[in-house]
């Protein structure tokens, strides 16, 4: 792993190499994305079939093949073991309180003279989830994009994931059951992005779309924005350590690796005020990596993307934190609260060393899809927010017009609008 301090003399360059860490080539793919989503656009069903049967080594014989039967999702959650479904629940109660306290209320507020203003929060009618396959399936993924909309009140729930020679993985339609999810495709990649922002014969048209997914994913959100709504541009998983002498070499390294198991283009930085520690966690990782069961993907990840950065101090560490703006922040130090008001671009922030990621993925509570290569400085994580909309109220009586009218009028006269400024002045007259 990559060991350089604030000290070198090249330190600047490459820091800024690690501030690339989320360049995604979407211009690259772009042309391509826009083939398949015009397709999908003009010919759906008959382009998605044979999408999936060019990317997913499986021809749909009829249009229904593309649905989950609710049955099988029913059978997988019955047949799944009963520590994981009981698992499963518990991260279910979880999400769905975290995420109940953050549904925001309408309000209401009256003025002296009888007008009124408000905000009416209201749900989008429906809701496009897209779930990861491929090198791994995350029916945590599931929860953490389904839970927020049943909170917020999405009627309609739409599931797209792709199922590579027609198989699913079982935990993931379980998943779905336990959410009450009823339109669950098979169906994966730009394909169902279009599939979701445009409608077809079988899946439905929907409002907003969230989820991760790889760089076609990604290109095809950005495309059909505008369309429909979606959640973020999300890139490749990583992780950022603040880490000083007091912290345990092996729980950092483990926690490193648990990014770079993810994508060999994770990335996983720890930065520290404590040069001794950095040839500790090194070689814990080293260590670590034999016994992972995706170790060539790790090792790809650490070598090629991974740092141990060693600063002068821990203010000059938090700076270079905020600048990296990571999707997970852990703060392994002997006050880490007392950091907490000093970062600023942080998706997730997990405080002390009984708090490693992992718990956020899965069982915690808060929402694991997070804004990643440094969008942690003007994107949230997914909440009930993304699947919500807000509309202003505005109600006035005569008297409440009459003292806030005048100056309306002047403003819409001085634009030029003056049937604007009329639509006001008939009424004061």
């Amino acid at each position: 792993m990559k060991i350089f301090s604030t000290k070198d003399e090249n330190f600047q360059s490459e820091f800024d190499e690690l501030l690339k860490r989320g360049a995604m080539d979407i211009d690259g793919v772009t042309s391509i994305v826009k083939g398949l989503l015009d397709e999908i656009k003009t010919e759906g069903n008959t382009a998605l079939k044979g999408h999936i049967s060019k990317f997913d080594r499986w021809t749909p014989s009829s249009d229904k093949a593309l649905e989950v039967s609710l049955s099988s999702m029913e059978e997988a959650y019955n047949n799944i073991d009963d520590k994981l479904r009981d698992a499963l629940h518990l991260a279910y109660d979880r999400i769905e309180n975290y995420h109940q306290k953050l549904m925001p209320k309408s309000w209401f507020d009256f003025e002296k003279n009888g007008s009124m203003l408000g905000q009416k929060v209201t749900a989008v009618d429906s809701a496009g989830l897209y779930i990861p396959g491929g090198k791994a399936a995350y029916p945590s993924s599931l929860l953490m994009n389904a839970i927020p909309a049943i909170v917020a009140g999405v009627e309609e729930i739409v599931v797209c994931t792709p199922a590579p020679d027609d198989e699913l993985n079982e935990l993931l339609l379980a998943a779905c059951h336990l959410c009450k999810v009823t339109k669950v495709f098979k169906v994966g990649g730009a394909s169902a992005i279009g599939a979701m922002a445009y409608g077809t014969e079988t899946i439905p048209k929907v409002d907003v779309i969230t989820g991760p997914g790889n760089i076609f994913v990604a290109t095809a959100k950005k495309l059909v924005y505008g369309e429909v709504n979606i959640d973020m541009i999300a890139g490749p998983s990583e992780i950022g350590i603040l880490a000083d002498s007091t912290a345990r070499p092996d729980y950092l390294a483990i926690d490193l690796l648990s990014q770079a198991e993810h994508d060999e283009m994770a990335s996983s930085i720890l930065i520290t005020t404590d040069a001794s520690l950095a040839p500790k966690v090194a070689n814990k990782i080293e260590a670590f990596l034999g016994t992972l069961s995706r170790k060539e993907i790790a090792r790809t990840s650490i070598e090629e993307r991974g740092a141990i950065i060693i600063t002068q101090s821990m203010d000059e560490a938090i700076d270079l934190m905020n600048q990296i703006a990571p999707e997970h922040l852990e703060i392994v130090t002997a006050n880490p609260m007392e950091l907490l008001a000093k970062v600023k671009h942080a998706g997730a922030i997990f405080l002390g060393e009984y708090t490693p990621e992992p718990i956020g993925d899965y069982i915690a509570g808060p929402n694991h899809t997070l804004p990643t290569g440094g969008t942690a400085k003007f994107y949230s994580p997914l909440s009930v927010d993304h699947f919500l909309k807000k509309s202003s109220i505005i109600s006035m009586t005569k008297e409440g017009l009459n003292e806030i009218g005048e100056a309306c009028a002047l403003i819409a006269n001085t634009e030029g609008l003056t049937a604007h400024e009329e639509s006001v002045r008939i009424r004061l007259s």
